[in-house]
């Protein structure tokens, strides 16, 4: 070869070197699940700037220019088309050209591509823990290829200190739900709540493409998961006492202040069109402290775990956190991804076995519900949850094992609330309360299917000696006498009659009943207890008329 070939040669291998070779982002892959009809998904990537950029899917083309500014080290610039609303499930395969400045088109595809539904699950250990854990997972994974249609993803677990646009590492790439993408290694893939979910909900919309994204750390504080914008909401300062110690993951990245879980695991995944989202969290709201799985403990400045950290301020966080995900995913998918997207989680579940203690668990349950006791409510709308107080597994504590309860309760809800399915999907829920001050007796009505299925009379407290009910030691224990039908009576205690009745609840114990014995569940599906609650009496005069107490949902 002689000189001049040689020198241009290598003036054309530098040509191509400077310019950024088009990509799809990290998560964009062959056998995932993007979003259906009447949505419209968006599929995006890299590339050079400022480049027309053509997609091809099946007998449609689009075409893009990409950004005119580099985004990262690489000089990369982002690249996102928006699709037609898709009909069809699919297998489709997607191709994007772009040229480079020589001229050449370069063209990456990716392959068996399904339009479907796609679900967010995230949250900490319960959400983290793999079907490899759970009982019958044997039998679970063998059947999971059974479902070719559930395509599943995991993120790897990553801080950062600033919003990423992709993702800095994965756990499980885009695939079809098999033996070996479901039965992975413990506390790595896949997500059980997250896996039992979308299997529930995928067959019950007849076998509809279910996309399921996991992207979730044990042992993390809901500030984590939070964008800034939220925690300001919520007065909580960005770095507040609490600093990450240590966090074992692949990152280098040393980060010291909230939203760093949302920055590196949520963030990344707001250009894609998404149905909803489900979560798993509140224990470490209770312990803080982070179980020895992939992260290491999170510790105050002083190094002690905080118990109770932020606890008076979760309903606050948790209905900002949904906001704010809401309103983020809206703007980043150009107004497509649903502004009131369907939300549910799971309702904090077990630890203690004393059934005696109550601890911080209760409280933490009321504000998942933004302290009114059930949802969907009016504080935010399109939530839904599973309640599982009742699962208590003793050999296992914080992390029961029970998880086809819970994602049978989650999706029930969800087929009611985000599919408007008209199945039962919840426990009874107290419709009134009627006291007749000075009298023996409590009735509460329930608003149910048909009845309510009792299996004890107990799991009610009174409190009738201080206004405000704060000391636990204040409340007494109240059993069911006699019920007719949807009404309870409950007897109340010699030492409160004749005294100012200022308060009841329901089950407001870490651990308040053996497995699947609360006191109240439907009678149509057994497996649906009615939540706990708390109603104190007096806060509003407006309840009281003829000294007779009523409360009215």
């Amino acid at each position: 070869m002689d000189l001049f070939k040689t020198k241009l040669l290598i003036f054309v291998l530098f040509i191509v070197q400077c310019n950024a070779i088009p990509r799809f982002a990290n998560y964009i892959q062959d056998h995932m699940v993007l979003q259906q009809a009447p949505q419209r998904a968006v599929v995006w990537g890299f590339g050079d700037t400022s480049k027309l950029t053509t997609l091809r899917m099946d007998d449609k083309i689009y075409t893009t220019i990409s950004g005119a500014e580099s985004v990262n080290e690489q000089d990369e610039s982002i690249w996102s088309i928006t699709l037609d609303p898709v009909y069809d499930e699919g297998p489709f395969d997607i191709h994007v050209s772009q040229p480079l400045a020589n001229g050449t088109l370069v063209t990456i595809t990716i392959h068996d591509i399904l339009f479907g539904d796609v679900w967010i699950c995230s949250g900490q250990s319960n959400m983290q823990l793999t079907v490899s854990l759970i009982h019958n997972a044997t039998e679970e994974i063998v059947n999971a290829g059974k479902y070719p249609k559930i395509r599943v993803f995991t993120a790897d677990q990553e801080v950062s200190a600033m919003p990423l646009e992709e993702l800095r590492g994965i756990r499980l790439n885009w695939s079809v739900a098999s033996p070996n993408s479901i039965g992975g290694p413990n506390w790595n893939y896949m997500s059980a709540v997250c896996w039992l979910y979308g299997r529930m909900i995928h067959v019950a919309l007849g076998e509809r493409p279910i996309g399921l994204i996991a992207s979730s750390v044990g042992g993390t504080p809901i500030e984590l998961w939070m964008p800034p914008k939220a925690l300001q909401d919520c007065g909580i300062p960005p770095d507040d006492s609490v600093i990450v110690k240590s966090w074992n993951f692949s990152s280098t990245e040393t980060a010291s202040n909230h939203s760093t879980l949302f920055n590196a695991m949520i963030y990344p995944f707001m250009r894609t069109v998404i149905y909803g989202a489900i979560w798993y969290q509140g224990k470490t709201v209770d312990s803080f402290f982070c179980v020895s799985l992939s992260i290491s403990i999170l510790v105050s400045n002083e190094g002690e775990a905080n118990r109770d950290y932020n606890t008076h301020k979760y309903a606050c966080s948790f209905s900002k956190m949904i906001q704010y995900w809401r309103e983020s995913w809206n703007e980043r998918t150009n107004n497509i991804t649903d502004i009131q997207f369907p939300f549910g989680f799971v309702q904090l579940s077990t630890f203690a076995n004393n059934s005696e203690y109550i601890g911080s668990y209760p409280e933490i349950r009321w504000h998942q519900t933004f302290d009114i006791g059930y949802v969907p409510n009016n504080v935010v709308p399109k939530v839904f949850m599973a309640v599982t107080l009742d699962l208590r597994d003793d050999p296992n504590g914080d992390h029961p094992r029970y998880k086809h309860d819970v994602g049978y309760r989650l999706s029930r809800s969800g087929l009611a609330i985000a599919y408007n399915q008209q199945v039962e999907y919840q426990g009874p829920i107290v419709q009134t309360i009627v006291y007749f001050i000075g009298s023996q007796t409590i009735n509460i009505t329930y608003t149910a299917v048909s009845n309510i299925d009792l299996r004890n009379p107990n799991g009610f407290e009174i409190c009738c000696q201080g206004s405000k009910c704060a000391n636990d030691s204040l409340w007494i224990p109240i059993t069911i006498s006699s019920r007719v039908e949807l009404t309870i009576t409950l007897s109340i205690p010699i030492s409160c009659i004749g005294q100012q009745l200022y308060g009841i609840r329901y089950l407001w114990r870490e651990t308040p009943c053996p497995f699947k014995q609360a006191a109240i569940y439907s009678f149509t599906d057994p497996n649906l207890p009615s939540p706990p609650y708390l109603k104190l009496f007096l806060t509003d005069r407006r309840e009281v008329e003829n000294n007779i107490f009523t409360y009215k949902r």
